[in-house]
């Protein structure tokens, strides 16, 4: 896959995509949000806000109907998965043990969003393999995040 070798030294995630994350989580919360980034030679464009189908506070999983018209529109416009995202609305940005028994994709870098202190979110990203726990350098425009 062209993507994976940026996508392990790093994401820069736009201005404009990081303020939809973290809209789309304050408004779920105290439920977890999730979502799919999506982009080309391992630079995110595009980001598509998820129902969270759990319902929980601990635990999200992305809508079925949701992934599949992610995963088409993914064809349709010839992106690339990068990221899976998702909340933590009162814990750290880092993976749970629940998301590390839960990371099935070795090749997406798993975003984690912290909202823990409501008017400092965090954002971190992971590579999660065979429940090995990698941190992914994260920057936000020009600011680094992890």
């Amino acid at each position: 896959m062209e993507d994976r070798p940026t996508r392990w030294m790093g994401l820069e995630i736009p201005l404009e995509m990081w303020r939809a994350m973290v809209e789309h989580g304050r408004r779920w919360a105290p439920l977890e949000a999730c979502g799919i980034v999506a982009g080309k030679n391992g630079s995110p464009t595009r980001f598509y806000p998820a129902r969270n189908a759990e319902q929980s506070q601990v635990r999200y999983a992305i809508d079925p109907r949701d992934l599949l018209d992610i995963t088409m529109d993914l064809e349709r416009e010839g992106l690339s998965l990068l990221a899976i995202f998702h909340t933590h609305p009162a814990t750290e940005a880092y993976p749970s043990l629940t998301d590390v028994q839960l990371a099935f994709y070795p090749d997406a870098v798993y975003l984690i969003l912290s909202l823990a202190d409501p008017g400092r979110p965090v954002l971190r990203g992971f590579r999660i393999v065979n429940g090995r726990i990698t941190e992914v350098p994260v920057t936000v425009g020009d600011q680094r995040t992890a």
